[in-house]
């Protein structure tokens, strides 16, 4: 998912019972939440590190206890970065004896700060898996990648049951201050319940819907030719709304489903994607570094030589007129589809990549994103 998911996620562990057992609960809850996405960072080494490298050590089980440590390690910097100023401050003004006693301040638990932050970092795994990126938990012992692939990565849906548990409680507040009221410790514990418990609800909810366009595939003659394999990727909001992709021996052909209506709508005309031939250049592409990294990741990797056909905003190679150079292009069919649209095969589509090959063998350059791997 991405980061506001993630980080409106971690607010409602900490404020949905954790708060109440430690201080800094929630902050914790909230920096381990989003931690493991700190392999962004890969890309300033490059597209092609920045994919080998995503959701890879940061998001498996062996990295998720390490990464609440850092979070509770930042939280401990802060602690004292605060007490110290609260001493300095205490220093310089004293506490008069006849003033009114200082409020309860909540005691630090820090055993209950690290359960926070680990039931955070394991909810980035959980919420990364539900898409259809996936993930890859028991790396490096498995390298397989694991996609549940029944909610959207961008889910607006699960913004708004965040947002409200976030925002409702704030609100409430507001309105109790100004009528007065008795300020409430703790408040929004059942807003972030509620808002938890929704997103289980929503993820059956998909789970189901999921499950039944498999099954209308399965049981649907789509096209004559053996059916090696399937998939099943969702869209954002519409729980009801699939996009499936189909293998045979020679094409892929992509189907649009409705499983409210029953309905699987697929042209095999418009729908169907022939294999790419495996040409000379296509084999010297794939040996390459983005070639390895690329297939490594992509379940449904198409690649095919698009011949002297320059790499969206880049100049292709500058040779000497007896040498020839020509594209080749990666992009998965996962995401090869118009997420707001009507369906059917895009290109290019996101995370896409290509390789320059010269004469059929020789690597001169690899771009992903408008960027090209140095």
């Amino acid at each position: 998912m991405e980061p506001v998911t993630h980080f409106l996620t971690g607010a409602c562990i900490g404020r949905a019972g954790l708060n109440r057992k430690t201080a800094y609960a929630t902050l914790a809850a909230v920096l381990a939440a989003e931690a493991a996405d700190i392999d962004v960072l890969w890309s300033f080494a490059g597209p092609v590190e920045a994919l080998k490298h995503h959701r890879g050590i940061t998001h498996t089980f062996i990295g998720a206890p390490v990464l609440a440590a850092a979070a509770v390690g930042a939280v401990w910097l802060i602690h004292r970065w605060s007490e110290s100023r609260r001493a300095r401050k205490m220093l310089m003004h004293p506490v008069d004896p006849a003033a009114p006693p200082l409020p309860h301040r909540q005691p630090v638990r820090w055993a209950w700060v690290y359960l926070a932050a680990l039931i955070s970092a394991l909810s980035h795994i959980l919420l990364d898996w539900t898409n259809n990126y996936g993930v890859r938990p028991f790396y490096p012992f498995n390298p397989r990648w694991y996609a549940g692939s029944f909610v959207f990565i961008v889910e607006p849906v699960l913004w708004v049951l965040l947002f409200a548990a976030i925002i409702f409680p704030w609100l409430f507040g507001l309105a109790d201050r100004e009528i007065g009221a008795r300020k409430t410790p703790f408040r929004g514990r059942a807003w972030a319940i509620f808002a938890l418990s929704g997103m289980v609800v929503l993820w059956c909810w998909r789970w189901a819907e999921h499950a039944q366009a498999l099954a209308m595939l399965q049981n649907m003659q789509i096209t004559a030719a053996p059916v090696q394999r399937i998939a099943v990727e969702p869209y954002p909001i519409n729980p009801f709304r699939w996009h499936a992709i189909l293998e045979t021996d020679s094409f892929y052909q992509s189907a649009e489903i409705n499983t409210r209506t029953d309905l699987v709508d697929t042209d095999p005309q418009s729908d169907v994607l022939y294999k790419p031939a495996d040409t000379p250049a296509v084999e010297a592409a794939k040996r390459t570094y983005l070639g390895q990294v690329y297939l490594d990741w992509g379940r449904w990797a198409v690649v095919r030589d698009v011949g002297q056909q320059p790499v969206p905003g880049t100049d292709p190679p500058q040779l000497p007129p007896n040498r020839i150079w020509t594209t080749v292009e990666f992009y998965d069919l996962r995401f090869a589809y118009a997420f707001r649209g009507s369906g059917g095969i895009s290109r290019p589509s996101p995370l896409s990549g290509w390789v320059y090959i010269v004469d059929g063998h020789e690597d001169a350059g690899e771009f992903m994103n408008g960027r090209e791997q140095k």
